[in-house]
């Protein structure tokens, strides 16, 4: 598409419109997304290995940074990724929250192996209420197609 402004001849003021596509700010905007996934994304996952048992219940909304206890088949508690025991748990719990933290108002994720001793289950759970933890969440495999 052509403007002419001047005479037939062309002259100095003739301009054409720029068919091309400039994808510099998209390209911008993609790297700056990817660096945020991949700073976010190892934030999100849990290493402590724990053979979940399976849950048909349906699945809900987590929050934006949760706190993880797993409980190995031997016993073994993690708090994210650190190992700690049951008598640390709950000043290691308050300690990875932050002095600042309502312990009443944070939800707490239980993942347990499914080869658990009931009663190690249970040490954690009252060791959560002790410390003023009531909200607790248990996490297991989605095993719904």
């Amino acid at each position: 598409m052509a403007a002419k402004l001047a005479g037939s001849g062309g002259g100095k003021y003739q301009e054409e419109a720029n068919a091309e596509i400039n994808v510099t700010p998209f390209v911008d905007v993609m790297l700056v997304l990817l660096i945020i996934f991949m700073v976010a994304a190892p934030l999100a996952a849990v290493t402590v290995k724990v053979d979940l048992p399976p849950a048909v219940a349906k699945p809900s909304t987590n929050p934006p940074k949760p706190v993880y206890i797993s409980i190995q088949s031997n016993g073994r508690l993690f708090l994210m990724d650190k190992p700690t025991d049951l008598s640390q748990l709950g000043d290691d719990l308050r300690a990875h929250l932050g002095a600042n933290r309502n312990p009443t108002k944070e939800r707490i994720f239980i993942r347990g192996d499914k080869d658990v001793v009931y009663g190690d289950f249970m040490g954690v759970m009252n060791m959560l209420q002790d410390n003023g933890f009531y909200s607790v969440a248990l996490v297991g495999e989605d095993k719904r197609k």
